[in-house]
């Protein structure tokens, strides 16, 4: 098991706590729910090819879902109707994504 595959487990439960908390935010914009949706499914995508064990194809996995993160910050921190839990929990899964790539 690779070291991504290892530290996925954390990663899947802060995305979805993301989603959760945007949800259950009747703030938060729909740009918000679209782009933390988004990341939801590029994380689904990305959870066979991270399983896997191919590096080259987690890389670039983890970069997908580390755009699609970065996209979610960005509408979480520009969205002034969602509540300050909903953004530091989607903040939150955005830095678990960027550290995870870091440490590749």
């Amino acid at each position: 098991m690779t070291a991504v595959a290892e530290r996925l487990p954390k990663l899947e439960a802060s995305i979805e706590q993301a989603v959760q908390a945007v949800k259950a935010d009747a703030g938060a914009s729909p740009v918000l729910a679209a782009v933390v949706k988004e990341l939801e499914k590029k994380l689904g995508k990305a959870r066979p090819i991270i399983q896997s064990g191919d590096a080259a194809k987690i890389r670039e996995a983890v970069v997908e879902v580390e755009q699609a993160a970065d996209s979610a910050k960005a509408a979480a921190e520009a969205d002034s109707g969602a509540k300050e839990g909903t953004r530091a929990a989607v903040i939150s899964a955005h830095d678990r994504v960027c550290l995870l790539k870091a440490n590749m």
